[in-house]
């Protein structure tokens, strides 16, 4: 039954394409969207589903391509637009710093491995400690065999060294 279905539906579709086309174009607002849906509704019927006996093959197949249509335009307005992409690519640029900003990135280092060389000895072994490894002011008095107030009174000389040194720096551009 369901083979005589598809021949049927499919016999149909040949005969009333027009007048079927023009029906979908209204409800749709747009011939070529009709057109583009009865073509895939032709597919899928050439493509064998199980059919039950349909009473009406017209309004069978002005629902089935209503259908269609309906995921065609989901799907496309789903796409992105060209310019969309090219936004997208844009913000997704490759996050390794280019040339410039890789030159840029070792003259801050050097420059910041200046400025801690020409601190006193302590002082850069406190910053060191605790801004480059990471550790607590607590165990950096620990490791160094001085007081926290001491830690803290070296991170507070170092802070207002660095902030000195990014000030002179933004003036400078």
């Amino acid at each position: 039954m369901a083979e005589s279905t598809h021949v049927a539906l499919l016999d149909y579709l040949g005969q009333h394409y027009a007048a079927l086309k023009r029906r979908l174009a209204r409800r749709l607002g747009n011939a070529e969207l009709a057109g583009d849906a009865l073509h895939d509704t032709w597919l899928r019927l050439k493509g064998g589903e199980d059919l039950g006996p349909v009473r009406d093959p017209g309004a069978y197949l002005a629902r089935m391509a209503v259908n269609i249509a309906i995921d065609v335009q989901r799907r496309n307005s789903r796409l992105l637009s060209g310019e969309d992409v090219d936004a997208l690519l844009e913000e997704l640029a490759d996050p390794a710093p280019g040339p410039a900003d890789a030159a840029e990135m070792r003259s801050d280092l050097e420059a910041l491995q200046e400025l801690l060389d020409r601190m006193p000895e302590r002082r850069r072994a406190v910053a060191l400690l605790v801004h480059a490894e990471g550790v607590t002011q607590k165990e950096a008095a620990q490791r160094l065999g001085v007081s926290l107030r001491t830690v803290e009174y070296e991170i507070r000389r170092v802070h207002e060294r660095l902030d000195a040194y990014l000030a002179a720096v933004e003036e400078g551009k």
